[in-house]
């Protein structure tokens, strides 16, 4: 049984879709959540209104990850509260979809300083607390095109390799340490980061997808658990696929 109770845990991205899921799933054994959202307070403070159950184990900070001095901010302010951390889970990610030919400097920068710089300043800043307790957990939350490629993502898909790039090394830096480092990967989950697809785009991915139809939240967060807990213990460097045998 997964027992998270007296756990801290910071995510990225986690007022809406798998972010969220995530943190739910955390809150329900028993974790202490600190969710880290970019700027959609409306969504941060309904968020709030429906962890009220879990008597105050979910607090909630607005952060651009993309900043690595807002993250040095947060994480002093989260080891004045709490010292260490037990689990990160770097989830906050965007799309901003172009043929390369068409693509604006903007664009791709965008999605870098988020998915990639944003994972690397999260982990950096989260390792200083999980080393006090030779002990952690970090998740981060890629994507099959790193490896599988998507015309028209050139930048998500650079983005999400080297997340696993960064997992890769970054694992056989701590692995001594008691921390593991590993990444999920969703294939089409139904959330609204998907939500822009045309019927014809969804059902054309679904015929792409083995099982014929698009994953649950809940199902990314069933894997993001797993690997978090104890019982995964000498798993390290890995990516575990959620996306239907795509």
């Amino acid at each position: 049984m997964q027992d998270f109770t007296g756990q801290k845990v910071v995510i990225s991205g986690a007022s809406r879709g798998i972010g969220k899921a995530i943190s739910v799933a955390f809150l329900e054994k028993g974790a202490t959540v600190i969710g880290i959202y970019g700027g959609n307070k409306e969504a941060a403070d309904s968020f709030l209104a429906e962890c009220s159950r879990f008597e105050g184990r979910l607090q909630l900070h607005q952060c651009d990850v993309s900043d690595p001095s807002q993250v040095e901010n947060l994480f002093t302010l989260l080891e004045e509260q709490f010292d260490t951390i037990d689990v990160l889970v770097n989830n906050a990610g965007i799309r901003r979809d172009k043929l390369l030919a068409l693509m604006d400097q903007e664009s791709w920068q965008q999605v870098i300083d988020i998915n990639l710089t944003g994972t690397f300043s999260m982990c950096r800043s989260a390792l200083l607390l999980m080393l006090k307790q030779k002990y952690g957990r970090i998740i981060n939350i890629t994507s099959p095109v790193a490896t599988l490629g998507f015309a028209g993502q050139t930048n998500y898909g650079a983005s999400k390799a080297g997340q696993i790039g960064l997992t890769r090394s970054l694992c056989k830096e701590t692995a001594r340490k008691k921390i593991t480092v590993n990444c999920v990967s969703p294939g089409f989950i139904d959330t609204e980061l998907i939500a822009d697809l045309t019927p014809e785009q969804v059902k054309e991915y679904k015929k792409n997808v083995p099982m014929r139809r698009f994953g649950k939240v809940e199902e990314v967060a069933a894997a993001v658990l797993f690997l978090a807990s104890k019982d995964a213990a000498y798993i390290t460097g890995a990516v575990l696929d959620v996306n239907g045998g795509l």
